[in-house]
């Protein structure tokens, strides 16, 4: 199972996740959030953190130009859009990067017509719990939405996963729900402060889920 951790703000424990065998790594340009990480790795810092690890930037509503921009000036593999971005707009950056739409997700709403307009214009989707702000909340991601739509797309599954859901993971990999899951997507539950990790919580996490 691949794994991303958010919100990265110290290159030295991006190395640490790479040394893991972590997937994706997540750094966070949305300016209003605590992982903010623009005043914190340079775009040089950015470009010496070596390994096969994949560097992943999160942006809110941020205009094409801009976003286009840091995309170079970091070379990002991936992007991740956690705003009100338009399928149109999703479609235009996808032309030159790999882009993961998040949606932020309540029991009410109607998940198979939200998803739909971006279909053709997203590379995957990301699921996530609804908050008032935009990014991570923290709270639990109920999972079983998942299961009552059906859809062809990837996807990372995030929202509250924490340490003690490495069983419940590899249950839901394994239903017809799971069966499009790219990676998950850790973040808060797993740190000590904003944007710093307690490493040995995500060494033991990533050990639990890979041993079969």
């Amino acid at each position: 199972m691949r794994i991303k951790v958010c919100g990265m703000t110290l290159p030295e424990q991006v190395n640490a996740l790479d040394e893991m065998g972590v997937d994706f790594a997540g750094f966070i340009f949305y300016r209003k959030s605590p992982r903010y990480m623009g005043q914190k790795i340079s775009p040089e810092k950015m470009k010496q953190i070596k390994g096969r690890i994949a560097k992943v930037g999160v942006f809110v509503n941020t205009p094409y130009e801009e976003l286009m921009r840091t995309v170079e000036s970091y070379r990002l593999d991936m992007v991740q859009l956690h705003g009100d971005e338009t399928a149109f707009f999703c479609e235009r950056v996808a032309n030159y990067v790999t882009v993961v739409k998040a949606f932020r997700i309540s029991e009410n709403d109607p998940l198979e017509w939200t998803i739909r307009s971006f279909h053709d214009g997203c590379d995957m989707f990301m699921f996530d719990t609804m908050g008032a702000g935009y990014g991570g909340t923290g709270k639990k991601f109920d999972w079983n939405l998942l299961k009552q739509v059906r859809f062809d797309k990837l996807f990372f599954l995030s929202g509250g996963i924490e340490p003690g859901d490495e069983e419940k993971l590899k249950e839901f990999e394994k239903e017809e729900a799971g069966k499009k899951l790219f990676s998950i997507d850790i973040n808060s539950r797993f740190e000590i402060s904003a944007g710093v990790k307690d490493m040995e919580k995500v060494r033991t996490f990533v050990n639990k889920l890979r041993n079969t």
